[in-house]
Formats: C-alpha cells, structure tokens, sequence
C-alpha cells in the first residue's frame, strides 16, 4: 500500500491546482473590491434640471450626488441668459451614482465675432468681396438676420455692411445677433449709361453756331443819342 499522499506523488499537478485556487481567489476579490468601489449594479435617476439657472442646476445635482461639467456656452435669444439649455445625461436617466452631468448653457452675453479679419480697421469690412462670398461668410459665422439693399454700381460686389445701423470695419467685433445690412451693387451700372447714351437726340449736338429766327432788337435814334448823352455826363 502506498503511504505517499496525493502530493508527495504528483507534485507537480499539486502545484498547478494551488495555483489556480490562488488566482482565483485573486480574482474574486479584486472583482468584488472593484464592484464595492464603483457601487457595481447600483443606479441613480438623473434629475431634469433644463431651463434651471445655472447655479440651482448645479445645486440640485450635487445634493443627489453627482458631479457636474459645464460643457459649452450657447446664446439664444429666446431663452433667459444664464439658464440651463440641454443636459446630458437627459432627466430620468439611469446612471451610476456619482457620475458627471454636462450641461450647456445659455451665455449671458451674444457671441461676438470679427466678420472681417484683413488687418486694415480703417477700412469697411468685406468691401468688394462679391456678394456670394460675403453671404457664405455672415452664414459661416452665426448671423440669422441679414437683409440684402442694392444700389447702382458696376458689379455685384459688397459696398458696406451694417450692424444695427453701423458700419461695420474690418478687426470689429459684432454680436451674432445683430441686424445686418449688406449693401450691394446691383451691376446695372454700364447698362444705365448706355440707356442715357441712346436717349440724347443726336441733332441736339452740333458744332455750327446757334442761329434763331427771331428779330434782332433794334436801336432808334432816340435811343441811340440819349445812350451817347448818358455816356458824356461825368461825376465828380
């Protein structure tokens, strides 16, 4: 009969399943400290704090626990400066305890941006840049209230552009919201001259003297030696 245990005769297996037991156990209690840690299984409601001001937002989400990120400042004209405009996660979310809530708010000032970035204040900001170009650039930068005025020119190039009233110069900050006008030359300007061109009667230009058939005025005696008396008087 042999004496010698199950170790003694496979030392090796033995080895083998000790260390697996080991790893396992590793394992399991590095799994179940880490589920402990991140509170594994357990979920939260986010609460909806949309159209909140910021600083109650704020509030009522650290009171539930959760950390909070202000992402981006938007600006919108029908929404209160300062508020709440969308949240991510959404309300009623379910999501780990403790997470971070980002939030975009309403900024309390329009954006303000330069629509024409040439390096020359003294000049008008987009001054004949075509009419295309310049349209694709207020939409480029956030403008919604633009109106298009043209005038007699020569191509369809820009002439000036207004920001509630004022000429806008290049370098100058501009609120996105404003009222922008955009003045245009509407490229009529050759046809119009060629228009007043073939209006003129040519019969009206000539280089012979004008001759008029009326009578000439003429000098009577009378006349004549009463203009020669008043001619002879002399004043001392």
């Amino acid at each position: 009969m042999n004496d010698k245990g199950f170790i003694a005769r496979h030392p090796v297996l033995a080895n083998l399943i000790i260390i697996l037991l080991v790893g396992a156990a590793g394992l399991g209690i590095a799994y179940f400290s880490f589920a402990i840690f991140t509170k594994h299984g357990e979920k939260s409601k986010v609460p909806g704090v949309e159209r909140m001001s910021y600083t109650k937002a704020i509030e009522i989400l650290h009171s539930k626990g959760f950390k909070v990120d202000i992402r981006d400042s938007l600006y919108k004209e029908d929404e209160k400066p300062g508020y709440v405009i969308e949240q991510f996660p959404k309300a009623n979310s379910l999501v780990k305890p403790g997470r971070k809530i980002f939030l975009y708010i309403n900024a309390v000032h329009p954006k303000e941006v330069i629509i024409d970035e040439d390096n020359n204040p003294r000049e008008d900001a987009l001054k004949s840049t075509s009419f295309r170009q310049g349209m694709a650039r207020l939409e480029e930068l956030g403008f919604k209230n633009i109106r298009v005025v043209k005038i007699l020119g020569e191509n369809d190039c820009i002439s000036k552009i207004f920001a509630n009233g004022k000429v806008v110069k290049k370098m100058q900050k501009t609120p996105v919201n404003a009222q922008i006008v955009m003045e245009v030359f509407d490229g009529n300007l050759e046809a119009v001259r060629d228009s007043i061109q073939q209006d003129i009667d040519p019969s009206f230009v000539s280089d012979e003297p004008y001759v008029t058939d009326e009578p000439q005025s003429e000098t009577y005696p009378d006349e004549q030696e009463a203009s020669e008396q008043t001619e002879s008087y002399e004043y001392y």
